[in-house]
């Protein structure tokens, strides 16, 4: 799948505009630098931080309510 496709499946999955998934694909990003294990079965190595993210997000795997409204 492109990744138009994915950040478009994401955006309708999440329920958010852009900016909001802009920093829930960074927040998230940054988890899975530091170790965070993936929730999705792919080989990690292999995939960019942001992309998991987004990926995982498009999934409906990572729930992202708690975060924006920090923001």
């Amino acid at each position: 799948m492109r990744l138009e496709e994915i950040t478009a499946k994401a955006l309708k999955t999440a329920n958010i505009d852009r900016y909001q998934l802009a920093l829930a694909v960074a927040k998230r990003a940054e988890e899975l630098h530091a170790g965070a294990p993936s929730k999705l079965n792919v080989n990690i190595k292999n995939i960019k931080p942001t992309d998991l993210a987004l990926m995982e997000i498009a999934e409906g795997l990572v729930s992202i309510k708690g975060f924006i409204d920090k923001v």
